[in-house]
């Protein structure tokens, strides 16, 4: 039997200042929600990427794979060396 690695999305959560709060985002679905802690926002993402999910398959529309990664810090400590 072969065991595989389930993937899922990417994704950010970041303080927002123009919205003063934190928000969670998946890139590949455009998908985002908002809270007042990093948690708050993870959780209430969930919610909406289940949502998103449900509408998609409930409207026979096209559910894209996860693609999006973020750049690795060898990548990103090498971009900051050369500039």
């Amino acid at each position: 039997m072969t065991l595989r690695k389930q993937r899922d999305y990417h994704i950010n959560i970041f303080w927002s200042e123009e919205d003063a709060c934190y928000v969670a985002d998946i890139p590949d679905l455009r998908c985002s929600a908002f809270g007042e802690t990093p948690l708050e926002a993870l959780a209430e993402l969930q919610i909406a990427k289940e949502l998103w999910l449900e509408t998609a398959r409930e409207h026979k529309k096209r559910i894209p794979p996860p693609r999006c990664r973020p750049a690795s810090t060898t990548s990103l400590s090498r971009a900051y060396v050369a500039a």
